[in-house]
């Protein structure tokens, strides 16, 4: 899905981020094409399983906020699907897509009932304060 990004803030529909991009008027079409076709599989990967399971953990080999996400999830008994991408030695242009895709700078990224809540901090602060829940 493309969506059309609008630069000022005061004309963004309220479900949209207050985060700034680029106007579509600015991007060539054949850059707007390559654009969303930019590991396009990757991204419908993580899609199809935000979608289908309650919690979605995507992360990375070697990143120690990773492990310690899925070590909490774990620890609090908490079922969870995770989904890995390379390391910081690969697949690094498929984790950038779908930092591209999110708006989510890092990993891990957490996604509970189809919505990214953030990273490891947001996702620790969700299990203490109950959120997220077995």
């Amino acid at each position: 899905m493309i969506v059309d990004r609008i630069t000022a803030p005061f004309k963004q529909p309220k479900e949209c981020m207050p985060r700034h991009f680029l106007a579509s008027e600015h991007i060539a079409p054949g850059a707007a094409d390559y654009m969303a076709r930019y590991h396009r599989n990757v991204v419908a990967e993580v899609e199809a399983a935000m979608a289908s399971n309650k919690i979605l953990l995507v992360g990375m080999q070697q990143n120690p906020f990773v492990k310690k996400a899925r070590k909490a999830l774990s620890d609090a008994g908490v079922q969870f699907t995770y989904l890995e991408y390379g390391s910081y030695f690969s697949l690094w242009k498929p984790r950038l897509a779908i930092k591209l895709w999110s708006g989510w700078p890092t990993f891990p990224q957490v996604f509970v009932d189809g919505k990214l809540i953030g990273g490891f901090k947001e996702m620790d602060a969700a299990l203490k304060n109950g959120s997220i829940k077995k």
